[in-house]
């Protein structure tokens, strides 16, 4: 006898394989025999909810946008701000065999079975790729098998065992598992598998498709902002409106990780790649040097341009007042956008993605309990968690009786690979004075020189920073270093030194 349950039940039973017509119904579009003969309706029953399908939107001819936005979400992760909302990217491609490509959020869940119910029309699912398994991209995915219980998962192996620990799905008899270089083929589209672990999470791969060169990226060349109805990038206006968000989702993302992007950007370059079908933010089909570009330099941690920022945390307003004097005669002597920021006002995301767009890097700081100003401390630590190498950095402290700052701030980014000083620091008590001004114009004036000298020595730098590299067996990490720590523990899985092997050079 068919029965009624609330969703959370209903999800529950799905996935275990036992959910009733009448659990199906409450969800629309999923209707189950008895005696355990599934058969899928793939007309949407009832009144359409959501946006509907309107932003269904074609790739290629056969290859289909069915994602969806949504601008109500204030945090991403909940720690990103992201008041131009976000989009979650979902494809598929309708061949002689159907190929559905990640899923969505669970935000906006129901526009996107909209959507898919509106692409396939009466064909059955017979494949649900899974790129990416972090909950924005997978949390479809428990209702995608229920809806459709012939569809085949194609996974990594990785992927797998984390749909059994997200959904307590064994997805045994209908896996495809695949490593580096498999292929599926749909028919007359070919899918080739590429394996890019901590790009940014260990189970990551991507997918492309020989025929139309499009590569499903994951959540590489993504950007946080929603699709105000283009879907291309070459539809709007990205280095103007865009970039700083697509900066700002890269390094806080994946910044960490920039030694698994450049892996994965050697791959792709061996391969003729016409479009970048990413899961948050615009589709590439023009231009694609320009966004490899910006990614080959965040992820090999060049500063994207020759320019300053300056960062300063004040409680009174003596250490603003030395960050904006140091900032004015910068001005003076030609230097154009100068970036100054509040480190308690500013959001950290924010400073971050300033951090890796600048060469040179100003830290203006009271001192507070003998100690860095809070904020500012925080920044840097977050600017060591994120891996930022090969910036130059300049020190200003300010110390009503005792100034600390400075030494506390240079223990911190003597430990980013790459740092270089430009000038001395600067110390002043309470407030800036005569002699505070002329040491502020001395500093300008290093920053100076510094920046007209920095091209070839931020290259020398970045070539001599490439060290020999240990990966992590288990999850992809690379350790980079002449040698590794007998006692080293991967940051990411948390195994041993024992599970590192030492990359070969080609």
């Amino acid at each position: 006898m068919a029965r009624e349950i609330d969703r959370k039940g209903f999800l529950k039973a799905a996935v275990a394989g036992t959910a009733s017509v009448a659990a199906a119904s409450l969800l629309g579009g999923a209707v189950f025999a008895q005696d355990n003969e599934a058969e899928t309706v793939n007309e949407f029953q009832g009144k359409k909810k959501f946006a509907g399908i309107g932003s269904v939107r074609n790739v290629t001819e056969d290859i289909y946008y069915i994602g969806a936005s949504e601008k109500r979400t204030q945090l991403f992760e909940n720690v990103y701000p992201i008041p131009r909302g976000v989009a979650y990217n979902s494809y598929v491609i309708l061949d002689e065999k159907t190929a559905l490509v990640d899923t969505v959020d669970r935000s906006v869940v129901g526009q996107f079975f909209e959507n898919l119910i509106a692409v396939l029309g009466d064909r059955p699912l017979d494949y649900l790729i899974v790129d990416h398994m972090e909950p924005d991209h997978s949390s479809a995915i428990s209702e995608v098998l229920v809806r459709y219980p012939e569809a085949k998962v194609v996974c990594t192996e990785a992927a797998a065992a984390m749909l059994n620990n997200f959904f307590a799905c064994d997805i045994s008899d209908r896996s495809v598992i695949v490593t580096e270089g498999d292929t599926l083929s749909t028919g007359k589209h070919t899918l080739t598998f590429v394996l890019a672990p901590m790009v940014h999470w260990p189970e990551v791969m991507m997918s492309y498709d020989d025929v139309s060169g499009i590569l499903f990226s994951a959540d590489a060349f993504g950007s946080f902002g929603a699709l105000n109805g283009n879907l291309f990038a070459d539809e709007v206006n990205f280095e103007t409106e865009w970039l700083p968000d697509a900066r700002r989702y890269y390094t806080n993302i994946v910044g960490k990780y920039g030694s698994n992007v450049q892996d994965v950007l050697a791959k792709a370059a061996t391969v003729d790649i016409k479009m970048l079908c990413p899961t948050h933010g615009p589709v590439w089909r023009e231009n694609l040097g320009w966004i490899l570009d910006k990614y080959d330099k965040w992820s090999s941690y060049t500063p994207e341009e020759q320019a300053v920022m300056i960062v300063y945390g004040s409680v009174y307003g003596g250490t603003e007042s030395a960050a904006n004097m140091v900032a004015a005669q910068l001005s003076k002597k030609g230097i154009a956008n100068v970036s100054v920021y509040d480190v308690s006002k500013s959001h950290v995301s924010e400073l971050i993605a300033e951090a890796f767009r600048c060469s040179h890097i100003i830290l203006a700081s009271m001192t507070y309990n003998m100690g860095i100003f809070t904020p500012m401390k925080n920044f840097l630590l977050d600017l060591e968690a994120h891996n930022l190498q090969n910036r130059t950095f300049s020190l200003i402290e300010n110390g009503s009786w005792s100034p600390a700052a400075a030494d506390l701030m240079k223990e911190i980014t003597d430990r980013l690979a790459g740092s270089r000083y430009a000038g001395e620091k600067v110390t002043f008590f309470s407030s800036p004075n005569n002699n505070t001004y002329e040491e502020l114009n001395t500093l300008a004036v290093a920053v100076i020189d510094s920046l007209s000298g920095d091209g070839a020595e931020e290259a020398e730098a970045v070539e001599n920073a490439a060290a020999t590299r240990w990966v992590c067996t288990v999850c992809g990490y690379v350790y980079e270093g002449e040698e590794l720590p007998e006692d080293y523990v991967c940051p990411i899985c948390g195994v041993g030194a024992d599970k590192f092997v030492k990359e070969e050079e080609e």
